[in-house]
């Protein structure tokens, strides 16, 4: 079924993909649902089903098809991640809406305002690595390419009219290029916790080996450490440090249903925490900037995009990223050949803003 799907998919200039994924419920999440939609055909593909999904892979590198996503980059990254596809030719709704500068550019909200179509926000939870999937949760999948198509080509209207359509492509471009940076567990990432700032040293250490705990118990539970233990139950259990079963139990924030030997290896956990030596807390740095002068430098690119985007009638990010901005500031490109040296700007942009940067960049330094 799936080759024949394949074979039908590959005959169209334009199909609409999409992606779901567990990564609410699994340690390590993985695709779960691959859709698809043609005119007049909707397909939902079950890659937990299906060993070897390699004949896609043609399907998503082909030039000469059309991949309509919306909002790519997580299905690009994760498709990539897990079976090693490349991409070529794909139109981004998401992108494309806040190119043109439509106020509302999540999925739910174009479906109802562009088709009259209501989504239900509560399926956005779903597990999808479950089966078998409810009919409700299938038909939420199958709306979410099944008027891609007809939304692209909207979308697609607008970008030749305002004139936007090369700098679609460009963003579009750089999606494909998407690549999942996984992140590895940090142990000191309870530094993060909301109230940390607030904990004295032998509740700090403690709350540190509850955290290191806790994602060794979400690997072997296959479960995000969230859904293990909140992070206010660990502040909970810090400052309680109950020393038996019986004052664990009266802890609160604990799953309801804790095996003993989980309770057991908590208690073990926070003495351990309490023999531990206090962490020493973190000092603050601010990695991005090495100077004040730097700091200025961003400050005035970042006000010149305040002011530049309602003239463009788009949000501030679109028209440069901070990640481009914070680049800019950097690096400061003081003349057209600095600039392009730089490589922080695609070409669309340096023939866009490319003048006003230099200029403005260039006022900064002699002011």
């Amino acid at each position: 079924a799936m080759h024949a799907m394949i074979d039908r998919l590959t005959d169209q200039r334009v199909v609409a993909v999409d992606t779901e994924s567990n990564s609410l419920y699994a340690y390590h999440e993985r695709v779960c649902l691959i859709q698809f939609s043609i005119p007049g055909e909707d397909c939902l593909l079950d890659p937990l089903a299906i060993e070897d999904l390699s004949p896609l892979g043609a399907l998503f590198d082909d030039d000469r098809i059309e991949k309509v996503f919306h909002a790519a980059e997580y299905d690009v990254m994760v498709l990539r991640r897990d079976y090693g596809f490349e991409f070529g030719n794909l139109f981004d709704t998401m992108l494309a809406s806040r190119i043109v500068g439509w106020p509302r550019y999540g999925l739910g909200s174009l479906l109802k305002e562009h088709f009259g179509v209501r989504t239900d926000k509560r399926m956005q939870r779903t597990n999808w690595g479950r089966r078998p999937l409810k009919p409700s949760e299938l038909t939420y999948a199958q709306l979410d390419t099944h008027y891609l198509i007809l939304l692209r080509d909207r979308l697609l209207d607008e970008l030749q009219e305002k004139n936007r359509l090369e700098e679609a492509r460009i963003a579009f471009q750089g999606v494909t290029q998407s690549e999942w940076t996984a992140r590895p567990f940090d142990p000191d990432g309870f530094w993060r916790i909301k109230g940390v700032r607030e904990l004295d040293g032998t509740e700090l250490a403690v709350l540190r080996a509850l955290y290191v705990y806790r994602d060794h118990r979400a690997q072997a539970m296959d479960r995000p450490p969230f859904k293990v233990f909140s992070d206010q139950a660990l502040v909970a259990l810090c400052q309680k440090r109950p020393g038996s079963l019986s004052q664990l139990a009266r802890t609160k924030g604990l799953p309801r249903r804790l095996p003993v030997r989980a309770q057991k290896q908590l208690l073990e956990v926070i003495q351990r925490g309490i023999e531990d030596d206090p962490p020493k807390r973190p000092k603050r740095t601010n990695s991005r900037y090495t100077d004040e002068a730097t700091l200025q430098r961003y400050e005035t690119l970042r006000n010149w995009r305040k002011q530049r985007a309602p003239r463009r009638g788009v949000e501030p990010d679109v028209v440069l990223s901070n990640h481009t901005l914070h680049a800019l500031a950097r690096q400061n490109p003081t003349s057209d050949e600095t600039l392009i040296d730089s490589g922080a700007l695609n070409e669309w942009q340096r023939h866009e803003y490319g003048a006003e940067i230099v200029s403005l960049l260039q006022d900064a330094q002699t002011g």
